[in-house]
């Protein structure tokens, strides 16, 4: 029951993030993407602290040291992302982003001795040419942007291994951790924003919703989930889960700005939900991975 209860919440958290993708992708048309970020991040850090700072019993160094690991690596999957965009297309990136669901297991196998077992194979297999239709609509074509969306990918697959390794830790508080992360990025996101020559600490009225929605449900309440809803879900898991991000984010397009989706969309996004399905039918390595784990902690 706790690995369903995860999965549908790690579900809504990805809608959620799906839905905010055309919101946040007008915002930053208006700002520089640092500014945003900084303001995002450091608002819900903010936010975040007091409540984390009264349900703790205690801080220790290597919490600190997890947290701050968790946001250099989300901060780094923000930042190659933000500047393959400016070298390559929406869809590339989106496509190399993605590939995270095909690293994940990979980097498992290499880091922690996860197993991979025929659900997530499958799922991968499908989920992966779906994502390629879904953000490509069947064509490619590599320049020095795919290699840095390339190197988003493989931030954001180490980011889900060590968010389930971390969290998995006895001692390990799930509102302090992600208040540490959120707070890097922000710090992070303020000092880059610094050097590109943007003033940070200035109020853009029109990006007040924008900031309520992305700080309260895209910030707060998705990385909340996802620091603790990954102690009871495989890393292997949760990035099929996430490649659901694009088809949630085609379907708010349609809905808000009419964008419509081809019949290689259609089947990519179709080959992404079976992916997600066909890993939750299979048998899967859950259990060898929670195993792995204990043992490395202890």
């Amino acid at each position: 029951m706790k690995k369903i209860r995860a999965g549908i919440l790690l579900l809504i958290t990805t809608f959620f993030w799906g839905v905010t993708f055309t919101v946040v992708k007008d915002a930053i048309s208006k700002v520089d993407v640092f500014v945003f970020l900084s303001q995002r991040f450091l608002i819900a850090a903010a936010i975040m602290l007091p409540v984390a700072l009264t349900r703790t019993n205690r801080i220790n160094i290597r919490l600190l040291t997890h947290g701050f690991i968790l946001g250099i690596l989300l901060f780094a999957s923000y930042a190659f992302q933000t500047v393959a965009l400016k070298y390559t297309s929406a869809s590339n990136t989106g496509f190399l982003t993605g590939l995270s669901v095909l690293l994940v297991p990979i980097f498992g196998a290499a880091i922690f001795r996860h197993s991979v077992g025929p659900g997530i194979r499958w799922g991968v297999g499908l989920a992966t040419p779906g994502l390629f239709l879904l953000c490509t609509d069947g064509s490619l074509s590599f320049n020095v942007g795919d290699i840095l969306g390339a190197v988003c990918g493989a931030c954001v697959a180490l980011h889900l291994l060590y968010t389930s390794h971390f969290a998995r830790h006895a001692d390990s508080d799930v509102y302090l951790l992600t208040t540490l992360q959120l707070s890097v990025v922000g710090i992070l996101s303020l000092a880059t924003a610094g050097l590109r020559g943007q003033e940070v600490f200035v109020w853009h009225p029109g990006l007040l919703w924008t900031l309520v929605v992305c700080v309260l449900i895209a910030t707060i309440f998705a990385f909340l989930v996802q620091t603790t809803m990954q102690k009871w879900i495989s890393p292997a898991h949760t990035a099929l889960i996430f490649c659901t991000e694009p088809v949630f984010a085609a379907a708010y397009a349609y809905y808000a700005a009419g964008e419509r989706l081809g019949i290689l969309g259609f089947l990519g996004a179709a080959l992404i939900l079976a992916g997600m399905i066909v890993s939750e039918l299979l048998p899967d390595s859950d259990v060898s991975e929670t195993s792995v784990s204990v043992a490395a902690e202890g």
